[in-house]
């Protein structure tokens, strides 16, 4: 009898890991078209500055969703028990994540994150385009650009990471209340 027990949980977190894969890539296809939609649309319409300001947002989201991804999996569960038990408005949400901290990871760090990463690449080359168009400047500033925004992102990535392993419980905490709010 054990052993139905061990092979329907086994079948069921197969179902629940593909179906998870499954909504992963659906919404990562839908969220990268309507971003990149509305994002080259967007820029194509602004000046340089506002469109440099919306590459930065688009870097910042990245790399805060990333910081919550890493914090998620690193956060303790326990750490919310007293706090669910006195009914610390959040704490419940905080547990729910950490629980679900391979979902959470995935679709923080890997859908919108590498959305973001495609999207702010995208927005380079486009911003890059309007400044060879507009200024004469070299096509060749395009390669440099495009580090500048790499490195930006893969620097803030990496800071946010160290940021997100020494304060995870706060971080987790904070989204929690932000997502629960009603």
């Amino acid at each position: 009898m054990a052993k139905d027990k061990d092979k329907d949980s086994k079948s069921s977190n197969k179902n629940s890991n593909l179906s998870w894969i499954i909504t992963a890539f659906v919404l990562t296809f839908i969220l990268s078209l309507t971003f990149s939609f509305i994002s080259n649309f967007a820029i194509n319409g602004l000046d340089i500055i506002p469109a440099i300001l919306v590459l930065i947002a688009v870097i910042f989201i990245g790399i805060l969703f990333d910081l919550i991804g890493v914090a998620t999996t690193v956060a303790k569960e326990e750490e919310f028990h007293s706090m669910a038990a006195k009914k610390i408005h959040g704490s419940k949400k905080a547990i729910n994540l950490i629980r679900n901290s391979p979902k959470v990871s995935n679709f923080c760090a890997d859908v919108v994150g590498d959305i973001c990463g495609v999207l702010s690449g995208s927005l380079s080359a486009l911003i890059t385009l309007k400044l060879t168009e507009n200024f004469g400047i070299d096509q060749n500033f395009q390669i440099l650009f495009s580090a500048i925004v790499a490195a930006v992102t893969v620097g803030g990535k990496a800071i946010t990471k160290g940021i997100a392993k020494k304060y995870p419980t706060q971080i987790v905490f904070f989204v929690s209340k932000l997502i629960s709010r009603n």
